[in-house]
C-alpha cells in the first residue's frame, strides 16, 4: 500500500501479492479478445480495489503520486472483462475492451515501437 494507506481490497487477495518496496505490483494491460499486450501500469491494493469493484482499469502513477483511471481524461477507456494474478501473485494480468489507444503517445499499445529482436 502507498504510504499506508487503508485499503479496502479483500484480505485474501491482499495476503497474495508480492508487492515491491513501495508497495507496487505490475499490471499487464491485454486486450480480451485479441491477446494483444497493451501496457504495463502499476497498482497498489486500492488501485487494484477500484479496478474489480468499478470494472474500469485504475492504476497508481508513480510519477504524479495519485490513482488514475485510464482514459478519464483522454476518453481511451478500459473496461476490465478479467484479473488474474500470476502464480507468484507478484504481477496482476488485466484483460479489458481498450477503446481507442493504450498508450499515451497515441499509439494503440504501448508496445507498437523500438523492436529489440525478431
Amino acid at each position: 500500500m502507498i504510504l499506508g494507506r487503508v485499503s479496502s481490497l479483500d484480505p485474501a487477495v491482499a495476503a497474495r501479492l508480492k508487492r515491491t518496496a513501495d508497495g507496487l505490483v505490475p499490471a499487464v494491460v491485454q486486450q480480451h479478445d485479441t491477446g494483444e499486450v497493451l501496457m504495463l501500469g502499476w497498482m497498489d491494493d486500492e488501485a487494484l480495489h477500484r479496478t474489480l469493484t468499478t470494472g474500469r482499469g485504475t492504476y497508481w502513477s508513480r510519477s504524479r503520486q495519485e490513482y488514475w483511471v485510464k482514459g478519464e481524461t483522454s476518453g481511451h477507456t478500459q473496461r476490465v472483462v478479467e484479473v488474474r494474478l500470476d502464480c507468484d501473485g507478484d504481477t496482476v494480468l488485466l484483460k479489458v475492451d481498450q477503446t481507442g489507444p493504450a498508450c499515451h503517445t497515441g499509439a494503440a499499445t504501448c508496445f507498437d515501437a523500438d523492436l529489440l529482436h525478431g
